[in-house]
């Protein structure tokens, strides 16, 4: 065995020890990385070239983004914005079977997509809609599911944090066409969750009750419009020219501050607990980025891309079924780890192999976001799987069953997004902004 494929050997199964001994991904990916790397350079040289990729991989005006979205949603999150939404959500869901369902469904796309938040929007909305639901005899079970089930399509419809962290890892790659390519498979997610929930719902029962009259309707819409306006600031703002992805982020924050003071939801005394927030969720993603450089280099290095793509090429050369093959790695992969850690590891395997068979790395992109989007609704860690149950007070495992037919659904939109390629580029090329 050759020294390339002895530190490739020494860098991933140190990962793994690392994270079943309970070291946090970020550390362990480093410490691998750089125990990797020292067989391959001298030790004060891996050490200087470890420092130099981590600062390499931090290097990057796009990646300013990241906090301040962050610090956007949990703005948003305590500044009164997912009531308004909640309550025109019911004007559009209002009169299909399981309302109450369809509403959490609405509002998790319409919230997730401004706080760009899976996790938050499992919180937020279903934290006001479970009681609810609870409260006009719905099954707890099935409340629970759709509220999961529908909470990671904030995490394709823009702004997309993780979208912004593959557009950094890919390289030159779009981040205004990965925002409008994961518009349609986020909202044909959240469609496939609604009609699930309505087949459900007819089987129980859950009949719409109490629409609202017109004048309702125009005193709710009215009240939502400036929440509802930060994606048309947001993404108009990108797509006109006026700023970048970055700049947008900044705009995103100063918008939803002055509208949550001006909802007197917020209070300066908050600031204080939300910055602090906002800094250790950010340093986090940060901290990842940096270390995962360091793997990244060492992959190049030993050429562990090359070596997957000929593994993969050697079992089949049929394009669809190593498609398959990496989709289900990747599903694998999302339910268990962070879609932030997974994509800094992963984009470098299997980005070069999809642009072999001919796809866009805009597709990839959102390709990749899916399925890790679809993980963290996944036993056993699913950060939104364990936010949803705990916040409507039940387990895990009373809801799994009830998530099947849900994941069943999502897992044929997933299939639609690596097959047809309209579905992720169809708009990003109506808006020239891909060939």
């Amino acid at each position: 065995m050759d020294m390339a494929m002895t530190a490739s050997l020494i860098m991933f199964v140190g990962v793994v020890f690392l994270l079943v001994i309970g070291a946090p991904i970020a550390i362990s990916v480093g410490i691998a990385s750089f125990a990797a790397m020292n067989m391959i350079l001298p030790s004060a040289g891996a050490m200087t070239t470890s420092a130099q990729r981590m600062f390499v991989g931090l290097d990057s005006f796009a990646l300013l983004a990241i906090p301040f979205f962050i610090l956007a949603g949990n703005i948003m999150n305590n500044g009164g914005i997912a009531i308004r939404l909640i309550n025109f959500s019911k004007i559009i869901s209002g009169f299909f079977p399981g309302s109450l369902a369809q509403t959490n469904v609405v509002s998790n796309m319409l919230f997730g997509s401004i706080s760009g938040s899976g996790v938050a929007s499992a919180a937020a909305v279903g934290g006001i809609m479970s009681p609810i639901q609870k409260k006009e005899g719905y099954d707890v079970r099935y409340s629970t599911a759709v509220n999961i089930a529908s909470a990671p399509t904030g995490m394709l419809i823009p702004p997309s944090n993780t979208l912004i962290v593959y557009a950094t890892v890919a390289g030159s790659v779009s981040v205004s066409a990965l925002f409008l390519g994961g518009y349609l498979p986020g909202i044909l997610w959240g469609l496939s969750v609604m009609i699930v929930a309505a087949i459900m719902a007819k089987r129980k029962g859950y009949i719409a009750k109490n629409r609202m009259t017109l004048q309702e309707c125009t005193k709710v819409t009215l009240d939502a419009i400036p929440s509802m306006s930060l994606i048309v600031v947001v993404i108009g703002g990108i797509l006109g020219g006026i700023f970048t992805a970055t700049e947008a982020s900044a705009i995103a924050v100063v918008y939803s501050l002055v509208l949550s003071f001006c909802y007197r939801s917020l209070k300066i005394s908050d600031l204080p607990n939300i910055f602090l927030n906002t800094a250790k969720m950010a340093s986090i993603v940060i901290f990842m980025l940096g270390t995962s450089s360091i793997m990244s280099w060492v992959m190049a290095f030993t050429q562990i891309p090359g070596m997957i793509a000929d593994g993969l090429l050697s079992l089949t050369d049929n394009p669809i079924i190593i498609l398959l093959i990496i989709n289900l790695v990747l599903l694998f992969i999302g339910t268990f780890m962070d879609p932030t850690p997974a994509v800094l590891i992963f984009t470098p395997i299997f980005l070069p192999i999809c642009m072999n068979l001919g796809m866009d790395p805009v597709q990839f992109g959102i390709l990749l976001v899916f399925n890790l989007s679809l993980g963290t609704i996944t036993p056993p860690v699913g950060p939104i799987l364990f936010t949803g149950c705990r916040v409507s007070g039940i387990s895990i495992d009373s809801v799994v069953k009830t998530l099947l037919p849900f994941f069943l659904v999502i897992f044929m939109v997933l299939m639609m997004v690596t097959y047809i390629p309209a579905v992720s580029m169809a708009i990003p090329q109506m808006m020239g902004l891909v060939n």
